[in-house]
């Protein structure tokens, strides 16, 4: 379903010409941090409706990426989220 998700991703943004040149990984990695940004500006105004909205964008900003660099994200994801559950309480000793 991910994996899917990569796909359409990609194959939308490039429709629309966001791949007509070749992007850099650091420029996909920008866009993904501006709506992060975008993100969080919604939720120090309270807008949850904005909030969601912009998850999503980061979310499809991903897709993007993996979809263009046709990373496996849902095997990425379902590894790391097993080596989660094998990590000590608050491993690594950070306060956050």
């Amino acid at each position: 379903m991910i994996n899917n998700l990569c796909s359409q991703a990609y194959k939308t943004a490039k429709s629309k010409g966001w791949h007509n040149e070749p992007r850099e990984t650091g420029t996909l990695l920008a866009l993904i941090h501006s709506e992060v940004s975008e993100a969080l500006e919604a939720d120090r105004k309270g807008d949850q409706e904005n909030f969601v909205e912009e998850l999503a964008d980061v979310c499809i900003r991903i897709f993007d990426l993996c979809g263009s660099k046709k990373i496996d994200l849902e095997k990425a994801i379902l590894e790391k989220m097993n080596r989660n559950k094998e990590r000590s309480y608050r491993h690594g000793g950070k306060k956050y």
